[in-house]
């Protein structure tokens, strides 16, 4: 792959050209300077693909940004049969030049990466989910630098808009050394029960904030999170922004902000082995007497329409919207009689179950402390289908602290055996656990179940931790602070 000349366009960036900080920067959120999966999982664009690309020379790399950057699709603007975004590594960020003071100032978790070996014991990503195991992400893997996520309407488009990201790479000094491809959206996961329910409502990202709503700064940079404070980001003095490209940090003096309008994207490609679960579902079904697809909503937590298990805890209801209002405590579920306490859903988003006051508004606070906003496609041929080809989900989800909301559900929540005072009891889904060790407690009344010999239905197969940066960010990245060209315009959507 070449190194394409930058361009010497005027300066621009997202939402118009390049004018004064002091006047640009007004604490409102710029929808233009979001990049898209932030505000939208492109349910309108069935087909996606996720391509990860090797920078070997730094100009090369500055100019595939510059040459994308045109095609990056923001959260303002006009639908189109296509969308790009991406997001970079911290390895990426430091093969474009950028600074070593610069590079230092991202967060802990980001810098060391998904697969170092603290970060996967932390994870649970041992054993069988050992990153020297992935195929991709891990450290005897090509080094991933860029992430580029593709998502169009039909396949042409997607190996269309496959084709222009490559041609604009060009043929030295950038290497595409990950391809990972998705099924064809649906409503429902491969285990047949409806997906992408219980997403966070996030503060001003669509419209004005309601109660209840998740602070902004809980998923984008440069903005107060949960506690009212900025989360730390990279933030540079104005004198490395000579271009003026950056807004201004508004909570640093005579900083400019590298953060601000960027996430954090978490990407795990997790092997769901379909035939495995409805195998001990029929086994646990025919040891208790109770209905396969009880048992099933059991482990999940809600029925495969979507329907909780705390709002209908005998039956399904396929009919109609699904209610995702309820809570736990609030609503008489706090024993775990509708969804049990070790449910998937449950453990996932506790809702209003946590210390100090279980039930109350305070209890969701703590709630929404950890919350992640996702944006997962699966993988794979359907269960019916593909026969023992191995199928899953491309796990996504964006946040602004890695280790306050991702990496704490993943350890605190999901991996952890005592969760609400459980004992021995994993996440019954995707826990980490070894194959045959653990439990799944079903409460009843009079009598409860316990599920033994919990297996392992799910298997970590790659991985990586992403800035997606916002528009103006990756204009900054994509010049250079030492550089005299401009950037292009990049492309609403």
């Amino acid at each position: 792959m070449g190194s394409p000349s930058s361009t010497t366009s005027t300066p621009a960036v997202a939402g118009g050209p390049v004018v004064a900080r002091a006047t640009r920067d007004r604490g409102e959120l710029d929808r233009a300077d979001v990049q898209g999966l932030v505000g939208s999982g492109y349910g309108r664009l069935p087909e996606a693909r996720f391509v990860g690309v090797r920078i070997d020379d730094e100009a090369a790399g500055r100019a595939l940004l510059s040459r994308l950057l045109p095609q990056v699709t923001s959260t303002s603007g006009t639908h189109a049969a296509r969308a790009l975004n991406l997001a970079i590594t911290h390895t990426g960020l430091a093969h474009l030049g950028l600074p070593r003071p610069a590079l230092e100032l991202f967060s802990l978790e980001f810098t060391g990466g998904m697969a170092t070996p603290s970060r996967s014991a932390f994870l649970g990503d041992v054993g069988e989910h050992d990153s020297a195991g992935w195929a991709w992400g891990g450290p005897r893997n090509p080094r991933v630098d860029i992430l580029l996520l593709l998502y169009a309407a039909t396949t042409v488009e997607l190996d269309s808009l496959h084709e222009d990201v490559r041609s604009a790479a060009g043929t030295d000094g950038v290497a595409e050394v990950a391809v990972l491809a998705t099924s064809t959206l649906t409503p429902h996961d491969h285990h047949g029960f409806a997906d992408g329910i219980s997403q966070p409502a996030v503060a001003g990202l669509h419209g004005n904030a309601q109660d209840g709503d998740v602070a902004l700064g809980e998923f984008l940079l440069g903005h107060p999170n949960a506690y009212g404070r900025y989360t730390s980001r990279p933030l540079l003095p104005a004198t490395a922004d000579p271009e003026g490209l950056l807004p201004s940090a508004p909570d640093a003096r005579d900083k400019v902000d590298l953060g601000r309008n960027g996430t954090y994207l978490v990407v795990r490609t997790l092997a769901q082995d379909v035939a495995a679960f409805w195998e001990h579902v029929d086994r646990w079904a025919a040891r208790t007497g109770l209905p396969r697809d009880l048992v099933a909503a059991k482990i999940v937590g809600r029925w495969r329409s979507g329907t909780s298990l705390t709002v209908s805890p005998e039956v399904d209801v396929p009919a109609g919207p699904v209610d995702n209002s309820f809570r736990y405590h609030r609503d008489g579920d706090a024993l775990g009689l509708g969804c049990p306490v070790a449910a998937h859903v449950r453990r996932a988003n506790p809702r209003d179950s946590l210390d100090p006051c279980p039930g109350s508004d305070a209890s969701l606070k703590v709630n929404n402390r950890h919350r992640l906003i996702r944006r997962g496609r699966r993988y794979g041929p359907a269960a019916q289908d593909g026969g023992d080809a191995e199928r899953g989900l491309h796990f996504l989800c964006l946040n602004a602290n890695i280790s306050r909301q991702f990496e704490f559900v993943q350890h605190t929540w999901l991996n952890n055996p005592a969760f609400a005072g459980l004992q021995d009891s994993p996440d019954p889904l995707v826990g980490a656990h070894a194959p045959g060790t653990g439990l799944f407690p079903v409460p009843a009344v009079p009598v409860r179940h316990r599920l033994l010999g919990l297996p392992t239905f799910t298997r970590v197969r790659g991985g990586t931790y992403a800035f997606m940066p916002g528009l103006r960010a990756l204009a900054y990245l994509a010049a250079g602070p030492w550089a005299q060209e401009a950037v292009p315009r990049p492309r609403d959507g």
